[in-house]
């Protein structure tokens, strides 16, 4: 895999998985612009991706207004000179239930999330298509924004969002070569370590010591370097027929989401459906096909 010539764009790559991400993109060759709200983490990182293998330079703004995701882009050409690559990774949490859940924490996770997503593409895409030699956008989605997590209702919206928007753009960019993806990552990060179930994996992590394959492949849990493969991939030439996909990614397992899509179909007789009508069918014929909510964990090894 050889990115060569290609420039890229890393939102909220300060640490984590973003930091992965610019850095394994750097190391096939990429030039990368690193993000973060943290000065001191955007240079540190700068210097992390710049020794892995392409120039690096750091672009310290909050990822969410449509000034913040011209600066990154305009960084991008100005440092050198195109833009190929954009990875929309910056995020927050603001973790509560519904009921305790402020407006401000609301809009904050969209605003960074969803929004941010929105504006960052939206400014790379001019460019991408004002040099009219294609490109990939990258997103990145969560199992949160696909099946739901308590307390998460802000950040369920934001990563569902991401991905029903991903696979609206990769409708409307198809003709000018520009793919759009949307990664599912599950790694050690500092917002998985206060997952209860996840923790004790991510502490042996921080301690150096090796996971188990239970963790590794049925939990799919890993590093975040374990996730930059992917982006790395979905970045290069190789997968130029790839667009509109959900790809999920963590340890050892590499899965692909479906869409949407009815899994039952009943039809009434021509004068529609009545309440007492879909009674009458649900028990059969839906109660059986309902899906669950939430993750559903694998119960561990003894």
């Amino acid at each position: 895999m050889d990115l060569s010539g290609k420039v890229a764009i890393v939102t909220g790559s300060g640490r984590g998985l973003g930091l992965a991400y610019a850095t394994e993109l750097a190391r096939l060759g990429a030039a990368v612009v690193v993000n973060d709200v943290d000065e001191d983490a955007a240079e540190a990182a700068a210097k992390t991706v710049s020794a892995a293998g392409g120039p690096a330079v750091a672009e310290v703004v909050p990822v969410g207004t449509a000034e913040a995701a011209q600066a990154l882009v305009d960084r991008a050409v100005r440092e050198f000179g195109r833009l190929d690559i954009l990875v929309n990774n910056a995020g927050i949490l603001r973790d509560t239930v519904l009921w305790k859940m402020t407006d401000e924490q609301f809009d904050a996770v969209l605003a960074t999330h969803l929004r941010g997503t929105f504006t960052c593409t939206r400014a790379a895409v001019t460019r991408l298509r004002e040099q009219g030699e294609g490109g990939r956008i990258i997103c990145v989605g969560s199992p949160t924004g696909q099946v739901g997590n308590f307390g998460q209702a802000n950040y369920a919206a934001a990563k569902a969002g991401i991905v029903g928007m991903v696979r609206t753009w990769a409708l409307e960019l198809a003709k000018a070569g520009i793919t759009v993806n949307a990664i599912v990552p599950v790694a050690a990060t500092g917002m998985t370590e206060t997952v209860p179930f996840l923790k004790p994996y991510v502490d042996a992590l921080h301690a150096g010591e090796t996971l188990p394959p239970f963790a590794r492949r049925e939990l799919g849990f890993g590093s975040p370097a374990d996730a930059a493969g992917l982006v790395a991939f979905l970045a290069s030439d190789d997968a130029a027929g790839i667009t509109g996909q959900a790809v999920g990614i963590g340890g050892d397992r590499l899965s692909l989401w479906s869409h949407p899509a009815e899994i039952v179909t009943e039809f009434a007789g021509g004068d529609g459906w009545s309440a007492d009508a879909i009674a009458a069918v649900w028990a059969d014929r839906f109660a059986k096909s309902a899906q669950p909510t939430g993750q559903q964990f694998p119960e561990p090894e003894e």
